[in-house]
């Protein structure tokens, strides 16, 4: 039996190619994005048995705070968004003082709609990588940022 548009549209997986970065608001485009995650630290809780004939100890794991997030995006090295979106945000951080932003990354179908998105709240630059220079190559300059960030949702459209 063949399977209709609406069976594979719900079905079958998304490719990850076809994706929209907003920083934000802003629409920024990037060859790259990962480290959305979504973790807690975990505890292991011990006690022995105070009855009933049993062995050895009662172990139990919990789940303890969430982790913060780390989330690597590289994008080519444009002139006119480098430096306003990569550098400008870095390079204004003090001690203890750094603009947060909430990144959202879309997943889209093939129609541009978005069907799958991860929020990353609170995020914060810690690192910037310019791209690594080669006289005998003919690729684009790709730079990359590492962020850190408060925790990442996730929200089905």
């Amino acid at each position: 039996m063949a399977l209709t548009k609406e069976q594979i549209k719900t079905d079958y997986p998304l490719p990850i190619y076809n994706y929209r970065v907003d920083i934000n608001g802003e629409s920024i485009s990037f060859s790259e994005v990962s480290g959305l995650e979504l973790s807690f630290e975990t505890f292991t809780y011990k006690e022995s048995y105070a009855s009933g004939g049993k062995v050895g100890p009662n172990i139990m794991y919990m789940p303890g705070q969430i982790q913060p997030v780390t989330i690597s995006m590289k994008k080519g090295l444009v002139k006119g968004k480098s430096i306003p979106v990569f550098y400008n945000w870095i390079n204004a951080i003090q001690l203890n003082q750094v603009e947060k932003k909430d990144i959202v990354v879309h997943l889209l179908d093939e129609t541009g709609a978005t069907v799958v998105s991860w929020k990353v709240i609170d995020a914060f630059p810690t690192k910037l990588t310019a791209p690594s220079f080669d006289a005998n190559s003919n690729d684009v300059g790709i730079e990359s940022m590492d962020l850190m960030a408060y925790r990442v949702t996730m929200e089905e459209v």
